[in-house]
């Protein structure tokens, strides 16, 4: 990791493609949680996703490892299939 001396000045990204190599999921107060029964696969979350945390394989995932919170997928689903539950709330029920 770089120290601050030998980051570009202005914040410049030398290498491109680089936003893999650093997992941003714990920046987020609130979490997308997916009801798959509700979710038709219109992929709208997809491409209104800013970060690229909307993977397709067999189903709609989301990648909560790259995912900040934002709500947008949740906001652009015609369905109401996503829902933003505050991350507390959700680790707590789940036992973690």
């Amino acid at each position: 990791m770089k120290g601050w001396r030998e980051i570009p000045i202005g914040a410049v990204i030398l290498e491109p493609g680089n936003s893999r190599d650093y997992k941003t999921g714990t920046w987020r107060t609130f979490r997308p949680v997916k009801d798959d029964k509700k979710c038709v696969r219109c992929l709208l979350c997809l491409i209104y996703c800013p970060e690229g945390a909307i993977k397709v394989n067999d189903k709609v995932e989301i990648d909560l490892d790259f995912c900040k919170g934002c709500g947008i997928c949740a906001n652009e689903c015609p369905r109401g299939a996503i829902e933003m539950k505050e991350e507390r709330e959700y680790v707590k029920h789940c036992g973690f």
